[in-house]
């Protein structure tokens, strides 16, 4: 029985329509968080709606030439 709440529970995150994924969020130079984003960091999207969020930088990192 516990096997199938998991199962179910599993489905319902990735079933649900703002929960993009963590490879989504890591191609698009984000984070997978639980929780909350740290300081510095902006929600972008979630990865599993609503626990776990893609945090983002607040300033893109910058290279010099």
């Amino acid at each position: 029985m516990g096997i199938l709440v998991l199962v179910f529970i599993f489905i319902s995150l990735t079933q649900h329509g703002d929960a993009h994924g963590p490879d989504s969020c890591k191609q698009g130079g984000g984070l997978c968080r639980v929780g909350s984003c740290v300081s510095g960091e902006y929600l972008a999207q979630f990865c599993f709606e609503p626990v776990i969020l893609c945090c983002k930088n607040l300033s893109p990192a910058t290279t010099e030439s």
